[in-house]
């Protein structure tokens, strides 16, 4: 899966979980709440049944002449008989100093009340208070229930998500697959016109031909080399980095000298005031065509985007590779986007907007660092760090 296909992808997994999430768990407290309410109803019922039986009770007793008389308790209520001064006349239960006896329900520090008020009232016993601790089992039972619910809801919803994600950049793929083919079939007609072209210029030259045409034979000297760097661009995005790398310690201070004489004659074409300071002997551990890739693309950059008649500056040293133009720059928004494949900081020049998009590409794979400087018509500086220290 394309890097673009799998950020698409965590994009829409991203909404669509987080939406369902959020639905979920309003869903979730609503339920909660209803069914909490439910398990409280349930438990005022039932202590209302008690105070009933009690109620009953002292009916009873308020026709016996016993000089003992025996109320019946149940587990695991608490009860108050108060009388018409709100004072307690037999209880096992301790109220609070705020409570009040006008309200039938109230719950307390996790306790629920229950006042029942006796009309007419029998040995004196105006109000039945009864006690017991809400049902806080249940409710941890109801918790446990709903968040396995929503882990199990969720595990579907996210096998669900990803099947839909994978339907919805189907036609993306589909578009990727389409561009890579015609990559392809274009880098492969590319080959034998490209090569034909440079091994004749090269032998043109060589046999000292032309020399009244010197400066057409320059012309097409760069025009094939840009289209001969183009194929080899298009043939590493390709490859799509399935290739081997044999990489082993390279000789970069002469594979700069190298292409940049490589790159010599755009550079005179462009009257670029040229200035390097490279250091000898500076070795990395990498693969040639990924040098090649890395190098070809800041200088072809630094060239292109550079003012006719600017300057160039390339350094070397043990630590990085720093090249410096003094072209119209970038702003602060191209900055942060001139990284991704198909985007150019200048649209009125040449290019597919695949060059950093490669360079990046290298960069990671090294575990190298890269900066950019830029400041609009002032230029632009690239510094690669392949230093670890």
């Amino acid at each position: 899966m394309y890097h673009s296909e799998k950020r698409s992808l965590y994009r829409f997994l991203t909404i669509y979980l987080l939406s369902t999430f959020l639905l979920f768990a309003v869903g979730a407290s609503i339920f909660y709440t209803l069914e909490k309410h439910h398990l409280i109803d349930k438990q005022r019922r039932q202590m209302k049944q008690e105070g009933e039986q009690i109620h009953h009770q002292l009916i009873t007793l308020h026709k016996t002449f016993s000089e003992t008389l025996t109320l019946q308790l149940h587990a695991p209520y608490k009860t108050a008989l108060i009388d018409m001064d709100q004072k307690p006349i037999a209880s096992n239960l301790l109220l609070p100093p705020s409570f009040r006896f006008d309200k039938e329900y109230r719950i307390d520090n996790g306790t629920l009340f229950y006042t029942r008020k006796i009309e007419p009232y029998y040995l004196g016993v105006v109000y039945i208070v009864l006690a017991a601790p809400v049902d806080e089992a249940a409710l941890s039972k109801l918790r446990e229930n709903i968040v396995l619910f929503m882990i199990l809801a969720g595990t579907i919803f996210v096998i669900v998500g990803y099947f839909l994600g994978r339907l919805f950049i189907a036609p993306m793929r589909d578009a990727i697959g389409m561009m890579n083919r015609f990559i392809q079939d274009t880098t492969h007609e590319l080959n034998t016109p490209v090569s034909t072209i440079l091994t004749n210029l090269e032998l043109i030259q060589a046999l000292n031909k032309c020399d009244s045409a010197k400066e057409e034979m320059q012309r097409i000297e760069i025009a094939s080399k840009t289209i001969s760097r183009i194929y080899d661009d298009l043939t590493y995005l390709k490859l799509n980095h399935a290739y081997h790398r044999d990489i082993r310690p390279l000789d970069i201070s002469a594979l700069l000298h190298e292409r940049i004489a490589y790159f010599s004659a755009a550079i005179s074409a462009k009257q670029l005031q040229l200035t390097t300071e490279i250091a000898d002997d500076m070795v990395v551990s990498m693969d040639q065509d990924d040098a090649l890739r890395l190098i070809d693309n800041l200088l072809s950059n630094a060239i292109k985007y550079n003012r006719t008649g600017g300057d160039l500056l390339i350094t070397l040293s043990q630590d990085a590779l720093r090249i410096v133009d003094s072209g119209e720059g970038m702003d602060e928004e191209t900055l942060k986007q001139v990284h991704r494949r198909f985007v150019r900081a200048n649209s009125s020049e040449g290019g597919f907007g695949i060059g950093l998009d490669i360079v990046h590409q290298v960069i990671n794979n090294y575990k190298f660092k890269i900066t950019f400087r830029s400041k609009q018509q002032e230029g632009t500086e690239v510094i690669i760090i392949w230093s670890k220290t």
